[in-house]
Order: C-alpha cells, then structure tokens, then sequence
C-alpha cells in the first residue's frame, strides 16, 4: 500500500469517529509511524509502505480514534520549543502554561534563584525556566508517583538533573526550604464541570490534575495559604489559572497579604496567569 492510500484510510475512520482534524492526524500518525516528517511524507505520497509499518500505523489509529490524545500515543509533547515525556500520569502542557514560563524568564533572566514547581507532573515547567535560567536551582513536588517518575526522565533528557530535584510529596508538608519563586498550575476545574470537557481530556487525562473541588479554587487556596510560609521575602508567586477565575483569586490574594503585580493573558485575551508578591 502506498502512503496516500494509507493516509485517506487513516483519515476516513477518524472522520466517521468524528475527530476533528482527522486529515492532519492521519498524515501525523504515519509520518511517526515511519520517522519521517510531514513534508517528507506530503512531497512523497508514492512511497510504498511496508506490512510491518502499516501494523504500527493501525495501532496508532485505533488508539486515536477512540479519542486518545496524540501526546499519549506517541508519549512525548512539545512545550516551550522542547519534546517532554508525557504519560496518561501527566498532564499534557498546554500553550497557555509557555505564556507563564516566558514572563518568569524575562523577570529572572540573569538571576540566581531557587524555584518550587507545585504539582510539577511531567516537569515542563521548572525544567523550561532552567533551562534558561542557568544560575538557578530548582525543586518539583507531585502526590502522583508516576508523574515525579516521569519528571525525573524529563530532566535527565534535557540535563538538568543536577540542577532540579524532584520529590513524591504534597506540598503542604514542605517546612523548611524557602522560596525565591513559586511556580503552580494547579487543578481548576470546578468538579461538575469535568463532564463538559471534550473526551480526549476527561477520558485520558489524570482526574487529579483537572479536578478543582466544587468551587474550581480548592487547590488554589491551599497553595496560596502555604506560599506565605515558604516564600522567601520579596518572592513571587505564580499561578495558572482557570478563565474567569481571576476576579476570585485575587480576593483570596488579597485576603492572605499577597499584592498582585502582574497577570497574563491567553490568545484569547482571556487572564490565565496572576504573579503576586507576599507583602
């Protein structure tokens, strides 16, 4: 069978199993299949394709045609111009999360800090900040073991693994380190609102880095609570959150003594990042 047949069979089942962008999705899962890239395959549509291959490309299929997100299938996500391991015990990192990771470079670039990743999953975060953030140190903290396995991965691929630490604990039992930075993209999902989200994030994605409590700000709360003991003076907190959910997250700032001094917006104009200061 050759590559175009291939790709329209691909396409055609993911049509009828309404994925969106079944075309594209079919070019991706065969250009993986047989590492090579899309324009390779695009400028090459003749090229015949093995049995053995065509099997590889058939498992792929069938993985996203029941809405498997594509980051799972092929275990690594792009993020911040870097490919992260990524497993079903991770979050996959959204583009939102990279809007939050260039604003704390521009504010640290240069600086010697030390950074806390509050619920780190795969570790993009902290990982992305060191890496441009060479005088740094940081520290990941997970309650999934899984996820801190796969962050430790993540910072052996990009060798900064002597330059983070990553710990399968809560958060809320660290006491004696103190912060120049607190970074966290914590659950926000209201709880009865997970049954909205489209299936490829409600049937793969880990319940416990989506689900928010009853209000959306469970976590949010807990985090910000904390932050007041583990903060060094003059450090920063950082938080990605859900969209309009800034109004309420800024009283429960205010409450706690935090003064915020900056947020950040999404491509929709939408705020999904508040950095504030302990005062």
């Amino acid at each position: 069978m050759r590559a175009f047949e291939i790709i329209k069979k691909g396409s055609n089942l993911l049509k009828e199993k309404k994925i969106p962008s079944f075309i594209l999705d079919s070019e991706i899962l065969l250009s993986k299949t047989l590492n090579q890239s899309r324009e390779e395959i695009l400028t090459n549509l003749d090229q015949k394709i093995n049995n053995k291959d065509f099997l590889i490309f058939q498992e792929f299929l069938h993985r996203r045609s029941k809405n498997e997100p594509m980051a799972y299938i092929f275990e690594e996500k792009e993020f911040w111009s870097k490919k992260f391991i990524v497993n079903k015990h991770t979050l996959i990192p959204r583009p939102e999360t990279e809007l939050l990771v260039d604003e704390l470079v521009k504010i640290y670039n240069g600086k010697k800090i030390s950074i806390l990743d509050i619920g780190t999953g795969s570790g993009c975060i902290v990982i992305s900040l060191l890496s441009s953030l060479s005088k740094s140190t940081g520290t990941g903290v997970d309650i999934s073991k899984d996820a801190i396995l796969i962050a430790k991965k993540n910072a052996v691929k990009h060798k900064l693994n002597n330059r983070v630490r990553f710990y399968n604990k809560s958060f809320e039992n660290l006491f004696f380190n103190r912060f120049d930075l607190i970074v966290s993209n914590p659950p926000y999902v209201k709880k009865k609102d997970i049954k909205n989200l489209s299936d490829d994030i409600k049937k793969y994605e880990p319940r416990m880095a989506l689900d928010g409590g009853n209000d959306g700000l469970d976590l949010i709360r807990k985090v910000i609570y904390k932050s007041k003991d583990i903060l060094k003076i003059k450090g920063l907190l950082a938080l990605e959150i859900g969209n309009e959910q800034i109004k309420k997250v800024s009283k429960i700032l205010i409450d706690n003594n935090f003064r915020t001094k900056h947020v950040i917006k999404d491509y929709k104009n939408n705020v999904r990042c508040v950095l504030a200061s302990y005062k």
